[in-house]
This record gives structure tokens, C-alpha cells and sequence, in this order.
């Protein structure tokens, strides 16, 4: 048995997609379960960009199994439009499988989730307003659509016409909107099946069996761990289990199953959208991460917040997702930095916290406690190797592996699969 998990071990956007990428070259399946196309992953092979949202990063090696396991809330059109971008770039799409079990995002989803984040007023949380949130809520009043029903036409269209229905109430009578076609839709997702089925199957047996054969199974993870649903900033989270424990459920198996589980962070910390942000530099220092890092959201184009590395946020993250190591990303944004900053603790009136709190008004009121490092000025994008790097930049990285309690096995210092220092093998 060979299998690992990555997650982001912020919130989100921490370069998972060129660590996936480069462990993707290893594996045999490749897994996403969990999230949707709410969330992106730019992986850079030579001169070609690749912008991937809801099909996993596997995809670019013609062998490996690409999985859209049953955690995932799959949107039909965002998925064939991206099975044209990527085709068109050269890449076969033949090893795609879709989970029979797997949530339909559908137009009401889309047009509620904007209507609702509108209604907000002041208090919005950020959505993509892809219909994220509306489809796992369907999931969990148990009246969603799923893609065992989307392939029964007749199934499709019963349950399908009693969502519009209820759907244009709310959308009218709740928002002010304008009611949805409902021939439209059902016309329209039809069409979809039709295109999606050669790729539809029961992807816990798929899973299941090749885990059993010993293949390398990679778990790709989305968004990051402070966007957890239940165990992030609460509200400022998404709808879903982006941690380790939400892949056992979202792929179908058992969470015996997971052998390794690398956290990903940048090596400076990022936000996109509201809530507390305790390291955040927003001024000279950060704008500087920004454009050096090209800090703008993937999918949405928003431009992160950001500031010094978090140590007691991550360190959380670690515990709460067992993570048995790390991988170091962006560490080139930081260099020609004179002091580099750590946090290493929050203070919070008289007191100094060292965990992570639940409660965003303890967690506003927090004050970083820093430890000053010093930066390097050498140019690190072309280090093959742990000891090539400049000593202050592994001071820096041990420093880290200290505070938060793992390993560092993977160290980015630039966007291209040769930039990448590998110092252990992460598949056994």
C-alpha cells in the first residue's frame, strides 16, 4: 500500500498544484474528494501554463487514473468547458473517471449562491459564487441531485423539475431574482450527460482495488486547512473537509487507508477574502510578497492578503491533519528580504497563546509574537539541491521543522518542475 495526501496547510493557495503535479509523475491514481471548480491549481510544465479546477492534476501524464471521487460537487459546464481548454493544449482526457455518487451543481445553485452573498451586505464571506455552498447544502438535506441520477433521464427530470420549483420560490420570493427556465435546464443538463457518461463509474470499487494492488495513489487536496468547514475561521470557510480526514468520505475508503499526509505551505502566509489575519503585512513588506509571488487567486483573479509565516497556524494545521511532513513553497518570493519574521506565538492582552483559537473575535484581538530571522540575498531559483541554499535560507527552513514538528521533504524555489529540491522521496 502506497498512498498520500496532500493538503494545504493555510488557507488555501499554497502551490499544492506543483507539488501534486510533481508527485503525480509517481503515481498510478490520482484523487480529488472533495470542493469543487471553486478552487484552482496552475501547474507550469516548460513553457505551458495549465489552470485545472475540477480535474485532477494526473491528468497531464497519459497513464495515470484521474478520480473525481464522490466528495466532490461537480459542475457539468464548468467541467466540459475545461475538458475543451485542456484538450486543445494537447492532453488526452481518456483516464478521466466521475463518481456515480458525486453532487450536481445546477444553475439555481449558481444564481442562489450570488444572490445570497449579496444579500450579505457587509457581512459577505468571499464566495466564488459557483454554486459551492447551495449544492453541499442540497447534499445535506438530502435533496440533491447526484450523477447516478443526471445519467437516468427520466430519474433526472422528475427530481430535477421539483428543485426548479422550490428553487424559483426562494429565488423570487426570498431575493427579488428572476425565476429559472426549466425546460432550459433540463434540455441543457441532458446534453451534458450524454458528454460526461463515458467517464462516469463507481469510483470507491476503482479506488478500492487499486490501493489493494499496491498502486501509488495520490490524494490531491483543495483549498486549505483554515477553510475547513468544520475546524477553519469559521464563517470565512468553505463548504467542505479540505484537512486529511475529509478524503477517507470523499473518496470511499477507509481512513486506514492513508499512509502519508504532506502539508503544503507557502513559506510567508496568504488570504484571499475576510476574517483575521494575524501576520498580515499590509503594507511595503506585503505588497512586495504580492507582485514578487504573483499573489492573485487562479480562478477568481482576486488579489491575497499576506504576510509573515504563521508558525502557530500551520502547527495547528499540522495536528489537525496529521501531517507527517512538509512541503516549503515560494521560498525564492522572500529572497533580498534583509529580516525575515516568524511567528511563534499570539498575544492576546497579558497573555501569550500558543494554540490556534476557535473564536474570530479572540483571534482579531491576537497580536503576532515574532522572532526575527536574517534573509539572504542570493539568487535561489537555480539550487538543486537542500545545501546549495544559502545558510540563512536554511536556518530559516529548520527553524520551521522546529516550530511546527515535521519534516520538511520538498522545498519549491521557483514555478517550473526543475525547481524543485527533493530531500526525501515522499512514495515509499
Amino acid at each position: 500500500m502506497s498512498t498520500v495526501v496532500v493538503v494545504g496547510a493555510q488557507w488555501g493557495d499554497e502551490g499544492k498544484g506543483k507539488v501534486i503535479d510533481y508527485l503525480a509523475g509517481e503515481s498510478d491514481v490520482v484523487v480529488r474528494a472533495q470542493g469543487g471548480n471553486n478552487a484552482g491549481h496552475t501547474v507550469v510544465v516548460g513553457d505551458k501554463k495549465y489552470a485545472l479546477r475540477l480535474i485532477p492534476s494526473g491528468i497531464l501524464y497519459s497513464d495515470t487514473i484521474n478520480i473525481i471521487g464522490n466528495g466532490v460537487v461537480f459542475d457539468p459546464e464548468g467541467f466540459l468547458k475545461e475538458i475543451d481548454k485542456i484538450e486543445a493544449q494537447g492532453v488526452c482526457t481518456d483516464n478521466i473517471k466521475i463518481s456515480d455518487r458525486a453532487h450536481v451543481i445546477l444553475p439555481y445553485h449558481k444564481v442562489i449562491d450570488a444572490l445570497a452573498e449579496e444579500a450579505r451586505g457587509g457581512e459577505k464571506i468571499g464566495t466564488t459564487k459557483n454554486g459551492i455552498g447551495p449544492c453541499y447544502m442540497d447534499k445535506v438535506e438530502r435533496s440533491g441531485i447526484r450523477i447516478c441520477d443526471l445519467m437516468d433521464k427520466d430519474v433526472f427530470i422528475e427530481k430535477v423539475s421539483k428543485q426548479i420549483d422550490k428553487k424559483n420560490e426562494i429565488i423570487e420570493k426570498i431575493y427579488g431574482g428572476e425565476k429559472l427556465n426549466k425546460e432550459e435546464i433540463i434540455s441543457t443538463y441532458l446534453e451534458y450527460a450524454e458528454r460526461i457518461k463515458k467517464y462516469v463509474d463507481d469510483t470507491t470499487v476503482l479506488l478500492y482495488d487499486s490501493i489493494k494492488e499496491g498502486k501509488k495513489v495520490l490524494f490531491e487536496g483543495a483549498q486549505g486547512a483554515l477553510l475547513d468547514i468544520d475546524l477553519g475561521t469559521y464563517p470565512y470557510v468553505t463548504s467542505s473537509h479540505p484537512t486529511a480526514g475529509g478524503f477517507p468520505v470523499g473518496a470511499g475508503i477507509g481512513p486506514n487507508m492513508i499512509e502519508e499526509v504532506v502539508g503544503v505551505v507557502k513559506a510567508y502566509t496568504t488570504r484571499v477574502g475576510k476574517g483575521p489575519f494575524v501576520t498580515e503585512q499590509d503594507n511595503e513588506i506585503g505588497d512586495k510578497i504580492r507582485v514578487a509571488g504573483n499573489e492573485f487567486g487562479t480562478v477568481t483573479g482576486r488579489p491575497r492578503r499576506c504576510g509573515w509565516f504563521d508558525a502557530v497556524m500551520v502547527k495547528y494545521a499540522s495536528r489537525i491533519n496529521g501531517v507527517t511532513s512538509l512541503s516549503i513553497m515560494l521560498l525564492d518570493v522572500l529572497t533580498g528580504l534583509e529580516e525575515l519574521k516568524i511567528c511563534i506565538g499570539y498575544k492576546l492582552g497579558d497573555k501569550v497563546i500558543e494554540h490556534f483559537p476557535a473564536s474570530l473575535e479572540m483571534l482579531g484581538k491576537c497580536e503576532p509574537v515574532y522572532e526575527t530571522l536574517e534573509g539572504w540575498t542570493e539568487d535561489i531559483t537555480g539550487c538543486t539541491s537542500y545545501e546549495e541554499l544559502p545558510k540563512n535560507a536554511q536556518k530559516y527552513l529548520e527553524r520551521i521543522e522546529e516550530l511546527v514538528g515535521a519534516p520538511i521533504k520538498i522545498v519549491s524555489v521557483g514555478p517550473k518542475r526543475s525547481q524543485t529540491i527533493v530531500r526525501e522521496n515522499i512514495f515509499k
